[in-house]
């Protein structure tokens, strides 16, 4: 499996910073090494992946902003896996969750099944969560439906 690549700009995407996402994706292969006997037998290996990292960073984010109360966390890097500014910009503003999920079905290409195992979500949720982030995203740019 070679899902580095894609699981690392999918994170970039979603949290909006390479760095992190780079450090995620790097405890989350170590992770599925390390579970490699039941996580090769996941129907999507990339989905566990991106969903370890994910909340891997979340946690860590969380912890950073515990042990400096005062102090505020550096600006986030911009990924620049998308070429085009307008939609990188518009899929900034939305909340990480909404993220996930549009990076998940239009980056990763999965489907609504795969997106709720892999945020282990319900599949309503994932089909809800992606509704309304498309609809936020939308009127971010300004485009009607």
């Amino acid at each position: 499996m070679n899902s580095r690549g894609p699981v690392y700009r999918a994170l970039a995407l979603a949290l909006q910073n390479r760095d992190l996402a780079a450090e995620a994706v790097d405890e989350a292969m170590t992770r599925a090494y390390e579970r490699w006997r039941s996580v090769s037998t996941y129907e999507s290996q990339e989905g566990w992946i991106f969903r370890v990292g994910l909340n891997w960073a979340r946690n860590r984010v969380r912890k950073a902003k515990r042990e400096v109360p005062t102090a505020s966390l550096p600006e986030t890097d911009r990924a620049d896996s998308l070429p085009d500014p307008d939609v990188r910009n518009a899929l900034g503003k939305l909340d990480v969750d909404a993220r996930a999920v549009v990076v998940l079905r239009h980056y990763l290409d999965m489907t609504y099944d795969q997106m709720a195992v892999a945020l282990d979500i319900p599949l309503g949720t994932a089909k809800s969560r992606l509704h309304h982030a498309m609809q936020e995203l939308r009127g971010l740019m300004g485009v009607s439906t």
